[in-house]
């Protein structure tokens, strides 16, 4: 005959000191939620809400618009179509829009269309495969257009990009 002892299995530990530790281990999983968050939201500055003017039922007179709008303004460009460098039968469309910091004349968009073509028929296939690789031809993209417009391209938007 067998043994009894040998039969019946090992107890673990209690109930109560499972739950205690599932207790200390929610409770460390939660403080290193609040840490981390609070980490990373050091690196962002709020947002300011401006102000609603004085005069905002009045209507502004047709010269003085030009002045407000002096912000921000988004260009868009021509659409750049050619071929790639590698393989020759591949075409890229590319359509995008410049974010400026302040209103430019129509000649700077123009030169940043142009330069930015020159760019795209030197790209690689392989160059711009996968989320990298799109990361990689946006930032170079955004640094071309910086550079022509003399750092008043804050950031080149694509719309679209299709290859064929």
């Amino acid at each position: 005959m067998a043994n009894v002892e040998q039969i019946q299995p090992k107890k673990g530990p209690s109930l109560v000191i499972q739950l205690a530790i599932l207790l200390v281990m929610t409770g460390a999983a939660i403080g290193m939620g609040w840490v981390s968050g609070g980490y990373l939201k050091q690196g962002e500055t709020p947002v300011p809400v401006p102000a609603a003017p004085e005069n905002a039922g009045t209507a502004e007179k047709p010269g003085e618009a030009g002045k407000a709008a002096a912000g921000p303004t988004l260009a868009q460009l021509a659409p750049i179509t050619t071929n790639l460098a590698s393989p020759s039968d591949v075409w890229i469309r590319l359509e995008a829009s410049v974010l400026y910091d302040a209103p430019q004349p129509p000649e700077v968009t123009e030169q940043i269309q142009q330069d930015l073509l020159a760019f795209v028929r030197t790209i690689k296939l392989h160059q711009i495969e996968g989320a990298s690789g799109y990361q990689h031809l946006k930032a170079d993209l955004d640094e071309r257009a910086a550079l022509r417009s003399g750092g008043h391209v804050k950031q080149v938007l694509v719309r679209t990009m299709l290859l064929e």
